[in-house]
């Protein structure tokens, strides 16, 4: 099984867009959190300032956690995942894709917690290898992740990455069920097509090549399977493109708006 992002390595560009690199991840000790993101979002304003994120999370406890340290720690997971400052093109991008495409928010919320969260992409290539309606063996799973990190972390800890990592593509809709976890295809949306493409051009890939990224694997669509998507995106004015005959041009920098 080809590792999917394995080609993904640091550069000062993917990391100023808000991409994280590294050793460790969040997915140690939490899911991407989709429910305390969209109660986050709405109840913080669009244009609200990172200090904005950290007072409704801690001060006014607008996740309803009971105590002051988990609200802490769910600023801190939250922001490790998402960004949640408007500084950070990636996470200017998420906020105004999450206004114009609510269908595909979870989506989007996976797209994001990919690019940011080294652990949760060890486990993409494993999940979108499986076969729709196959059940994931955590400890497939698990001895997948271990493949890549080696001896760095113990059984314990794997386990808990494994679990956790589940979760969240259960979130997103890659898997369903609680117990078992059956893999089901997701299907692409305007937005979550917009942001894969942004991101497969932030990672240097440009033309068709942008429908065949790792990215765009992650929304079960490759290739001419997710040009219908673009060119929803596009009449959406999320971004430009255009197909005539086997040319495809497409251009995502337009998410960006800040970047004009």
């Amino acid at each position: 099984m080809t590792q999917a992002f394995g080609a993904l390595e640091p550069s000062a560009a993917l990391e100023r867009a808000g991409l994280r690199f590294g050793q460790r991840g969040t997915h140690t000790s939490r899911t991407m959190m989709l429910r305390e993101l969209s109660e986050l979002f709405e109840t913080v304003p669009a244009d609200a300032t990172a200090d904005d994120y950290g007072t409704a999370i801690v001060e006014e406890n607008a996740l309803g956690k009971r105590t002051w340290a988990t609200r802490r720690s769910s600023r801190q997971r939250l922001n490790e995942m998402y960004g949640l400052d408007l500084r950070l093109p990636l996470f200017r991008v998420l906020r105004r894709l999450w206004e114009a495409d609510p269908g595909g928010r979870p989506l989007l919320a996976l797209l994001c917690v990919l690019a940011r969260d080294p652990l949760l992409r060890l486990t993409a290539g494993h999940i979108l290898s499986l076969a729709e309606g196959e059940e994931l063996r955590r400890e497939a799973l698990a001895d997948a992740i271990r493949a890549a990190v080696g001896s760095r972390f113990s059984d314990g800890v794997l386990a808990r990455v494994a679990r956790h990592a589940a979760s969240s593509w259960t979130q997103s809709g890659h898997l369903e069920g609680r117990t078992r976890k059956i893999r089901r295809r997701v299907r692409p949306t305007r937005g979550a097509t917009a942001l894969a493409l942004w991101l497969g051009e932030i990672e240097g890939l440009a033309g068709i090549s942008l429908l065949d990224s790792d990215w765009s694997a992650v929304l079960d669509a490759r290739g001419s399977a997710l040009l219908p998507f673009a060119l929803e995106a596009r009449r959406y004015g999320l971004i430009h493109a255009r197909a005539a005959g086997d040319v495809i041009e497409i251009d995502a920098r337009r998410l960006d708006r800040a970047a004009r």
